[in-house]
C-alpha cells in the first residue's frame, strides 16, 4: 500500500460525494428519479469504507496516530473536505507541483 493511492482513494471518494450531493439529490427530489441516490449511494458508501480501510492500513506508514485518522474520516464527509486535507497532510507534494 502507498500513500499515493490512499490519495487518490480519497479524491475519488470526495467526487463521489459531490456526485451525490449535487447530481443525484437533485434528480431524486426534483426529478423524481429516486434510484440516483440507491446507486451513487453504495458507490459513495464503498468508496469511503475503502478510504477508512486504506487508513487503517498505512497509519505507521504515514506516521499518524488514530486522532488524525478520525480527523481525515470526519473530513471525508464534508464536501470539499478530503481535497482540503490532502493540501495539509502532503504539503511537499503541493509544492512540487506549483
Amino acid at each position: 500500500m502507498t500513500p499515493e493511492l490512499f490519495r487518490t482513494v480519497g479524491f475519488v471518494e470526495a467526487l463521489s460525494l459531490l456526485l451525490l450531493l449535487f447530481v443525484a439529490m437533485p434528480l431524486k427530489y426534483i426529478g423524481g428519479y429516486p434510484q440516483a441516490v440507491s446507486v451513487v449511494g453504495m458507490v459513495h458508501g464503498v468508496l469511503f469504507l475503502a478510504y477508512a480501510s486504506l487508513g487503517m492500513l498505512l497509519l505507521d506508514e504515514l506516521g499518524w496516530g488514530y486522532r488524525r485518522l478520525a480527523l481525515a474520516c470526519c473530513i471525508a464527509s464534508i464536501p470539499f473536505g478530503p481535497f482540503l486535507f490532502d493540501r495539509v497532510l502532503f504539503p511537499k507534494r503541493q509544492a512540487a507541483l506549483e
